[in-house]
């Protein structure tokens, strides 16, 4: 009985013999030092659940000299009732970015499971949004945008809706986009006439008319404008991965490289929206030892300096170049982890020395 009584007090105990977590402590807004203010990261805190990691991992995009980070705040976390918001992640996530001194580029979208045509049919219905739900989601922008009013200065409708897959396994609809782009614009500025509204974060395909995988960003963005969506964006928010190719490679209709972004630039051009500016809010190069769109870690180095450097120079109208992805929450395990620049354990790799050397001028 002794013995007995003995293990109980100390099971009791243990809670309060633990070692305490991380202390969290925000403090006075910190200023990004950076040579380079094009520079950027897509940081992947949705599923990031203690504080002390998102505060790292934001501190790390500044001491890297990023000032611009893109980040996902999914519709289906933060309204799963119809209605009944909860914001404390996001408030987490936006306290802490705020804190670093970082430009928020937020980007909105998955659907709660009260909006999808057939909630049991999760996997393959949690990015379909029926036209009869677009008001809710304009709801949820401009509730957003409100909430965030002087904190996140830019947000991203929606994500590659050139791809069925970020469509909801349906066929690709450049009208239907853009008639949920015009509601969430006209939400967003209702709420925060100051909040910079991104269109397309276009996903670069090649895939032709009628495919089942999705449509060409060329061909979709077109189709946007003849669809009547230039009074709906403030700016375009593309993808650029550069995959085997060097940044300088040159852009071809039927080539997916980095610079394929002057071939978007050149549509705005001709639609009349040469005033407005881009975001390229993901980008960068893989080196996984054996997937065939990879290249070698060196090369992946060398390429992702010479990508911000390349936008910097030969692109006035491109205002950030965030790269995909800054650091996953847990492994992966395959390909993707070797977009990474900092390891799950915050270990920085060869790319983010490489670039915190370019942004803030250190001797390599």
């Amino acid at each position: 009985m002794a013995r007995w009584r003995a293990a109980t007090l100390l099971l009791l105990l243990l809670p309060c013999l633990a070692p305490p977590g991380p202390l969290i402590v925000v403090g006075p807004p910190q200023t990004v030092q950076t040579n380079h203010p094009i520079v950027g990261a897509h940081t992947r805190l949705t599923d990031e659940v203690e504080e002390w990691k998102i505060q790292r991992s934001l501190q790390m995009v500044r001491e890297m000299g990023a000032p611009w980070m893109v980040e996902f705040f999914p519709w289906a976390y933060i309204e799963p009732e119809e209605g009944e918001y909860n914001w404390s992640h996001a408030d987490m996530v936006i306290r802490h970015a705020e804190a670093q001194g970082l430009d928020v580029i937020a980007r909105l979208g998955t659907v709660p499971e009260w909006a999808r045509p057939d909630p049991d049919d999760q996997a393959t219905t949690w990015n379909y949004l029926n036209r009869e739900h677009y008001p809710e989601f304009a709801a949820f922008v401009g509730a957003f945008a409100a909430r965030y009013e002087g904190q996140v200065g830019h947000v991203i409708i929606w994500n590659e809706p050139n791809l069925s897959f970020e469509w909801g396994y349906r066929p690709v609809d450049p009208e239907g986009y853009t008639e949920l782009l015009a509601g969430a614009y006209q939400a967003a500025k209702a709420t925060n006439p100051g909040v910079t509204v991104l269109g397309g974060a276009l996903a670069p395909t090649l895939e032709p008319e009628g495919s089942p995988a999705g449509l060409s960003d060329l061909l979709y963005l077109d189709q946007m404008y003849a669809a009547g969506a230039s009074p709906f964006f403030d700016a375009l928010a593309v993808h650029a991965y550069g995959w085997a190719f060097p940044p300088e490679e040159p852009p071809a209709p039927d080539a997916i490289n980095f610079r394929r972004v002057e071939l978007l630039r050149e549509l705005m051009v001709q639609h009349g929206d040469a005033h407005k500016q881009v975001y390229v809010t993901e980008a960068g190069w893989n080196d996984h030892p054996r997937w065939t769109r990879a290249v070698r870690p060196g090369e992946r180095v060398s390429y992702t300096v010479e990508a911000y450097t390349y936008a910097e120079a030969n692109w006035p109208w491109a205002k950030a170049v965030a790269m995909w992805a800054f650091r996953f929450p847990a492994r992966q395990r395959g390909y993707a982890d070797y977009f990474a620049f900092v390891a799950p354990d915050f270990a920085p790799r060869a790319v983010y020395d490489s670039v915190q050397a370019y942004a803030r001028g250190y001797p390599e």
